[in-house]
């Protein structure tokens, strides 16, 4: 059965949606049956181009990466999440959707690549897109199909903190 991870931010165009890709990338990579979905409290509708410069640069598929409202994964039909983690401090200050099922809630707040100096942008996002997919990666790494959320909860906190 498919685990579906939902990562959120505010605009949903440039640490969420690398998160999506990156988790994505790593799952098939690794023949996981994990699928990522990223989503924003205020999508903004487009994608930073910063973020899809070094998705690509990387050799991740960019293709179908959209901003969207995470009103899409509320909705009757959305696929069941197991686990949502924001990615900006906003989001996850924000009250969000109820998820059916319940899923595992972490916040791995990372800094905004897009505030970064005209000059240092491509490093700022290449640098965030490396952390996230470190990150990702460890995510991976758990029996995500035999933990109960208990254990999946310490288990997130723990990647959290390393």
């Amino acid at each position: 059965m498919t685990t579906h991870v939902l990562i959120l931010c505010t605009h949903n165009s440039a640490r969420s949606v690398l998160s999506e890709a990156m988790l994505n990338h790593w799952a098939r990579q690794l023949g996981r049956d994990v699928r990522a979905h990223s989503a924003g409290s205020s999508p903004s509708g487009r994608i930073n181009p910063h973020a899809l410069q070094v998705l690509e640069a990387a050799g991740i598929d960019t293709a179908g990466t959209r901003s969207k409202s995470w009103d899409e994964f509320a909705a009757p039909g959305a696929p069941e999440m197991r686990i949502v983690i924001t990615v900006c401090d906003s989001a996850a200050a924000e009250t969000c959707p109820y998820w059916p099922g319940s899923p595992v809630k972490i916040h791995w707040g990372y800094p905004d690549p897009s505030n970064a100096p005209e000059d240092q942008k491509a490093q700022a996002f290449e640098l965030t897109r490396q952390a996230i997919g470190y990150r990702m990666l460890q995510l991976l790494q758990l029996p995500l199909e035999t933990m109960d959320n208990a254990a999946l909860q310490t288990a997130l906190d723990a990647i959290w903190r390393s």
